[in-house]
């Protein structure tokens, strides 16, 4: 319970061992590292939250709860608390990175690396997979929210997980459907739409991110979706001209790169983590 809130998280690996943050995107949940969990778990302590209303997190209703990343990230922040975690390394993918960035910000002395995957940083103008959002975040009408509501249907979903996927047949459909039950849940949809809406509030936290990148040099490991609608690649590469010291990996995928890549993915991670965050 974190604030009178039922947060579900998955955790696997030593208690003793250095801790991975596995923070995810959306419209997904904690789900979405089954396959790199079970690759990690014998050397590093994993923790896999679902936020508020996501996955199996409680739903609790947009009159008591604010659905903000600030307030996402209060909650994770909670969680780590009541676990008692010191340093952590942090892996932010899609929504993850608002979340992950802002506890980067308000604990640097405790923050051990960064793995980033098809993650924000860089926002540019709404065009392309942005459009219709683009036009709700310019008026905030109440005719383009509804417009929205096609980033929640089944093909809209499909579409984040199969576009730039060389192989679709090698995605789970499991992943849309279960995705789509949960957001068909009583008030989710709205939810889902409120923190879309607050995507553009996230601008000053990338800027004191990017700041943070040039000025402390965290080490940090990129593997990235380099076929990603969403997050193009050139667009993520830039973080290289803030920290020309990350190890960056466009991998031959789409958005949810964990869904064919894990095996390449959490090998990556395995030879970055045992050199920036050697166990004790």
């Amino acid at each position: 319970m974190i604030d009178g809130v039922s947060i579900f998280y998955r955790e696997a690996g030593p208690k003793d061992a250095p801790v991975v943050l596995l923070l995810h995107g959306f419209p997904s949940s904690s789900r979405m590292f089954r396959d790199l969990i079970p690759r990690l778990s014998d050397a590093y302590h994993v923790i896999a939250p679902d936020y508020p209303a996501f996955g199996h997190s409680a739903v609790p209703d947009r009159s008591t709860f604010g659905y903000t990343f600030d307030h996402l990230a209060d909650v994770v922040d909670g969680l780590l608390e009541q676990l008692g975690i010191g340093k952590f390394a942090i892996y932010v993918m899609d929504f993850g990175a608002p979340v992950g960035f802002r506890l980067a910000l308000r604990h640097p002395e405790r923050l051990s690396a960064i793995i980033a995957q098809n993650a924000p940083l860089y926002p540019e103008e709404p065009r392309g997979w942005w459009a219709i959002l683009g036009q709700y975040w310019a008026d905030g009408s109440a005719a383009h929210r509804q417009a929205s509501r096609s980033y929640l249907d089944l093909d809209g979903l499909r579409g984040q997980y199969v576009s730039g996927v060389r192989d679709p047949s090698r995605i789970d459909p499991d992943n849309w459907v279960i995705d789509k039950a949960l957001i068909d849940r009583p008030g989710v949809d709205e939810i889902m739409l409120d923190l879309l809406s607050d995507i553009p509030n996230q601008a000053p936290t990338f800027k004191a991110m990017q700041q943070f990148l040039r000025e402390h040099r965290p080490p940090t490991l990129v593997a990235t979706g380099a076929n990603d609608e969403i997050f193009p690649e050139e667009v993520g590469r830039q973080i290289l001209t803030d920290h020309p010291g990350a190890e960056y990996h466009a991998l031959q995928t789409g958005h949810f790169a964990l869904e064919d890549k894990a095996a390449e993915i959490a090998a990556l991670m395995r030879d970055f983590l045992a050199r920036a965050v050697p166990r004790a």
